[in-house]
């Protein structure tokens, strides 16, 4: 049976993002609105702030070649190393709102989504490892999870109002993504599809935003398992460890009220004794 453990008891307001640093044996995530970059180390478990942008909220982030941090922040991407306590500004990008979400792609780009405006809904980019932008998808209903399968022949995305996970057809050498179609779409009661993974076996995990669970998908987009969690806004999910053999989900409490949202809202918490590992994510290569 899955053991789930609260690692940190932080009363996050849009706890999202945690990501595997192999480097450090470390996992890191954020507070969205905060601007904060957090991070837990299993050797001490403890947990720490890192850092805390200026610049307004962290949307996502992905691991760079050398081990630094890439930061998605409002329209900027920030490079942070680890432990300096100030960031320098990779590339702007002419959005009209924060970022929601990025992944690395296999050739060191990055796929990175926009929150809706006033005026238009979200947009999801590409940035390529020489700082060229190109819109892959555009009036996005938020744009969210992301994934690979380990053959690199399938891009999942996640359009979460739309309630909807897409499958794409995914060319490593341009970075194209065609033929979308859904991968599965979810009921009204079940929850809105955020972060998401891909594990080992090729089957898609999925945080449900109020529906206080993780749902695993096997390849042909049927349900085949699912963990709860004393939260009920799961915002993301990864997986982390030596052997990627753990998972590690976020949460979110966003009107403060632990009574209404779980009693472990806006915590963050890990999976063990499952009978199925990760994989490590891409890294980045644009600074």
């Amino acid at each position: 049976m899955v053991q789930v453990e609260r690692i940190a008891d932080t009363h996050h307001h849009t706890g999202e993002g945690p990501l595997w640093h192999p480097d450090e044996e470390r996992v890191y995530w954020v507070d969205i609105p905060a601007g904060e970059l957090h991070r837990y180390d299993p050797e001490t478990d403890a947990h720490e702030l890192a850092y805390q942008t200026q610049s307004g909220p962290i949307g996502g982030y992905t691991l760079e070649s050398d081990g630094a941090l890439l930061l998605f922040t409002e329209r900027t991407i920030e490079r942070y190393v680890p432990g300096a306590d100030a960031t320098s500004v990779v590339l702007e990008i002419d959005a009209d709102t924060r970022f929601n979400d990025v992944i690395a792609d296999p050739e060191g780009g990055v796929f990175c989504g926009t929150m809706p405006g006033e005026d238009a809904l979200g947009t999801l980019y590409r940035v390529d490892p020489d700082g060229g932008v190109s819109v892959v998808v555009d009036q996005v209903d938020i744009p969210n999870g992301m994934g690979f399968t380990d053959d690199l022949s399938t891009f999942y995305f996640t359009e979460s109002e739309a309630r909807r996970i897409y499958a794409f057809d995914y060319d490593r050498a341009t970075g194209a993504v065609t033929n979308r179609r859904t991968f599965r779409q979810t009921a009204a009661a079940d929850g809105i599809p955020d972060g998401l993974t891909v594990d080992a076996a090729d089957h898609v995990w999925s945080a449900r935003w109020n529906g206080g669970r993780v749902v695993r998908y096997a390849p042909d987009g049927e349900p085949v398992a699912e963990i709860s969690l004393p939260a009920r806004k799961v915002s993301s999910v990864t997986f982390g460890g030596p052997d990627y053999g753990e998972l590690y989900l976020t949460t979110a409490l966003t009107d403060g009220d632990r009574e209404a949202e779980g009693p472990g809202a806006g915590a963050v918490f890990r999976v063990t004794d499952l009978d199925v590992t990760g994989v490590p994510e891409f890294r980045s290569r644009i600074a």
